[in-house]
C-alpha cells in the first residue's frame, strides 16, 4: 500500500510578518552561501503576500517576477533587492565574526 503525502508549501504557514521575519532569518542563517536558497526564500514570502501587488511595487511584471524567483530564474542582484525592499526588507552587509 502506497503512502499518501501531500505537497509542503511553506507559504501557507507565513500568516504573520514575524512569521516571515523568522522565516527569513532561519533561510539566511541555513543558506549559507547559496544564493538560489535565498531566493527561492524570497519567492515563498512573496506568494504568502500578494504576488500581484509585489510585481506592480517592483516595477516587474507579475510573470517576469515568477520567473525571476523560480529555480530556473537567474535574478540580478538589482531585482533581489527590489523585492526585499518591496517586501518591507532592506539588504545588509556584516563582518564575519
Amino acid at each position: 500500500m502506497a503512502l499518501a503525502t501531500t505537497r509542503w508549501d511553506s507559504a501557507e504557514h507565513l500568516k504573520t510578518e514575524e512569521d516571515i521575519r523568522l522565516y527569513l532569518e532561519a533561510c539566511l542563517e541555513e543558506a549559507g552561501d547559496d544564493p538560489a536558497f535565498i531566493v527561492h526564500a524570497l519567492s515563498v514570502v512573496a506568494r504568502a503576500r500578494n504576488m500581484s501587488q509585489l510585481a506592480r511595487e517592483t516595477g516587474l511584471t507579475r510573470e517576469g517576477l515568477y520567473k525571476a524567483l523560480s529555480g530556473d530564474g537567474n535574478p540580478t542582484f538589482a531585482n533581489v533587492a527590489k523585492v526585499a525592499k518591496a517586501l518591507g526588507f532592506k539588504l545588509t552587509i556584516q563582518p564575519v565574526l
